[in-house]
């Protein structure tokens, strides 16, 4: 299979990437390099992709906001399917930083979705986030809620790309999948997310940030668990036959939490870091931070009765890998 994929250097594009690379696909990767956090880690993922894929991987840095570099970038490119995992990430720097993220997801996402209809793409998988469940109360969240509330900007636009592909699977028959992903770490991961910041300050001796008083509850999942839900979905198109989709959608457009459906205690996984890492946090317990929530918990019934997924990492098994990934990068 020939698969494009955005956002390869990052975290989860990175993962998918060796995955993809491993069973013998041919991959065309895109992403900008931008610095909103340190180059050199995204950087690194490329050097590692491109030692692992040899001729079956080729890198475009472009900004695939900009549609005039972008297709001009992909018109020698061959791809049946697309993966869409390039964003503007984090959901308290959009509300530092908001024109950043309506470029990058919104223009961005309907760039993608130009390119996969005009090149008659077989399958476009995309990423959503658990963000778009904002306020909600019910637990677990699930495809079939309601998610017209979100908390913060990043959420919204996540939001606003689930609707504009359900627009392009009415109009044009473009068969497409949204991923909520829930909470994300494992090596290679982001230094902006609590995994990393945690980890670097423990190690450190330097205080780390325990927001609502540490009364936080995640569904953290790990990276390799993530992959294997994308490939599940990459390689099964929803089907364009009026069925009622993931979702609701009769048109061949399904959405899928892909989570570890467990809500793990935050004190619970700093207790697991504290071990690993031989020493304890000293903690400021902080307020909620604007646009953030209390919990969040997957309920992943629709992909796994559809695909069979089955998140097979605990936090027991995925935070000592984290750690042992972290030391080994840096070291330490």
């Amino acid at each position: 299979m020939r698969v494009l994929v955005t956002g390869a250097a990052g975290f989860i594009g990175y993962s998918l990437i060796t995955r993809l690379l491993a069973r013998g696909d041919e991959v065309v990767g895109v992403d900008i390099v931008n610095d909103y956090y340190d180059v050199s880690l995204k950087e690194a993922r490329l050097a590692r992709l491109v030692e692992q894929g040899g001729s079956r991987f080729s890198f475009c840095r472009n900004d695939f906001a900009d549609y005039a570099g972008l297709t001009a970038a992909l018109a020698n490119k061959q791809f049946e399917r697309v993966v869409h995992l390039g964003a503007q990430a984090g959901v308290r720097y959009s509300i530092e930083n908001p024109h950043a993220y309506v470029q990058s997801n919104l223009v961005g996402h309907l760039n993608l979705l130009e390119v996969s209809r005009h090149r008659g793409v077989e399958h476009m998988v995309y990423a959503s986030s658990s963000s778009v469940y904002g306020g909600n109360t019910k637990l677990p969240f699930s495809v079939d809620d309601r998610v017209d509330h979100p908390l913060s900007l990043y959420a919204a636009t996540k939001k606003a790309d689930e609707l504009m592909s359900e627009t392009y699977a009415h109009l044009y028959r473009l068969p497409l999948t949204g991923l909520r992903f829930f909470t994300v770490y494992g090596p290679w991961g982001r230094p902006d997310m609590m995994m990393w910041l945690f980890t670097k300050a423990i190690l450190a001796g330097e205080p780390i940030n325990v927001f609502n008083h540490g009364d936080m509850y995640r569904d953290f999942t790990y990276v390799d668990d993530i992959v294997s839900g994308v490939i599940a979905c990459l390689d099964n198109p929803p089907p364009d036959d009026g069925s009622v989709k993931a979702g609701g959608s009769e048109k061949p457009h399904r959405l899928y939490n892909i989570g570890n459906h467990k809500s793990e205690h935050l004190m619970k996984v700093i207790a697991i870091l504290e071990e690993q890492l031989g020493r304890k946090a000293e903690m400021n317990l902080m307020p909620m931070q604007p646009g953030d929530v209390r919990q969040s918990f997957a309920d992943i019934d629709a992909i796994s009765s559809d695909l069979g997924y089955r998140p097979t990492t605990s936090i027991e098994v995925g935070v000592p890998n984290f750690v042992k990934w972290y030391k080994g990068y840096h070291g330490v």
